[in-house]
């Protein structure tokens, strides 16, 4: 897919309208002979967010591009420009790849492209996405979605993902990840994962539980309780929940619950540790138990997500 089409029009934002440049545009030291050409075409210099963008080219250039990218717009509830709908089924008929970034899924979906397909915009905005466009197959709950030909992404870092899937796709998984790091951004997220994990370790240090955090991620391969946090807290259990209420937003068996899915996945994508030995690192006990919470929690299987992150293969075991 030589050729990148960007859209560029009025009410668009410039987070995706600018990493889709970043990421597209650079070669990562070589290692892909011959990378993307890239352009941004537009009407006209356009408004975007708080920027104003010169175009390389008319909006007719989509048309004659390889892979078509539409990134999210500001509004979702006003009208679309409808040189920019024409200019999109105008590619779509030609053949190009479609893809969308965030609520760019509402110019796909206004133009007919989303038509009787999967998709996926910012979790804000999926309720409105299915409710105006009925023929569109709306998920809620993954990262973005790969039709083949068409593509759409959640919001935020899901376009970095969709984004790093497509050089996937195209150039294999070394040249993605080489990308990725250059970005200092995980390699790869599957597309069927959550739009989110909640309740990470809070930054901020001065809260009630801040010792108990550090004591707790360091244990995590034993059979801890909430009874085992509230006596090492040196408070009630009914204490230790509203403070992490407070904290973090959940409860401490959810909190724990989350830590050990999240060591889970760093040891699938950094260690060739069996999946029995993950369970039992996680604290998980055995690798049914982790298979189960593990894709009830992140959408895909920790077999799947490991080979997500190896470009040799999965591991054994």
């Amino acid at each position: 897919m030589a050729l990148v089409a960007i859209a560029a029009t009025d009410g668009m934002l410039h987070f995706e309208l600018a990493l889709a440049c970043e990421v597209f545009a650079h070669d990562p030291s070589g290692l892909a002979d011959p990378w993307y050409d890239v352009v941004v075409c537009g009407p006209g210099p356009v408004r975007v967010g708080r920027f104003l963008v010169a175009p390389d080219d008319g909006l007719d250039r989509l048309a004659r591009a390889d892979t078509v990218i539409v990134p999210s717009v500001e509004d979702v509830d006003a009208d679309l420009p409808p040189d920019l709908l024409d200019a999109v089924r105008a590619a779509h008929r030609a053949g190009a790849r479609m893809v969308s970034l965030c609520t760019g899924a509402f110019v796909l979906a206004a133009a007919g492209v989303l038509d009787g397909l999967r998709a996926t915009t910012h979790w804000a905005h999926t309720e409105a996405l299915a409710a105006r466009h009925p023929r569109v197959r709306v998920d809620p709950d993954v990262l973005y979605v790969d039709n083949g030909t068409v593509l759409a992404s959640a919001g935020k870092a899901a376009a970095i993902d969709l984004c790093l899937h497509l050089i996937r796709r195209d150039h294999g998984s070394t040249v993605a990840n080489a990308v990725a790091r250059r970005l200092v951004v995980p390699p790869h997220r599957a597309g069927g994962q959550a739009q989110y994990l909640t309740t990470p370790v809070p930054a901020r240090g001065d809260h009630p539980l801040a010792t108990l955090f550090p004591w707790v991620l360091a244990r995590l391969d034993r059979p801890l309780t909430v009874e085992d946090l509230a006596r090492q807290a040196n408070m009630s259990s009914r204490n230790l929940a509203r403070h992490f209420r407070s904290v973090t937003g959940t409860t401490p068996l959810l909190w724990l619950s989350t830590q050990r899915i999240r060591r889970a996945q760093e040891l699938l994508e950094q260690t060739e540790d069996s999946i029995d030995a993950v369970a039992e690192a996680a604290g998980m006990g055995t690798a049914a138990t982790l298979r189960r919470h593990f894709h009830r929690t992140v959408g895909v299987p920790p077999d799947a997500y490991r080979r997500t992150f190896r470009a040799t293969g999965p591991a054994t075991g």
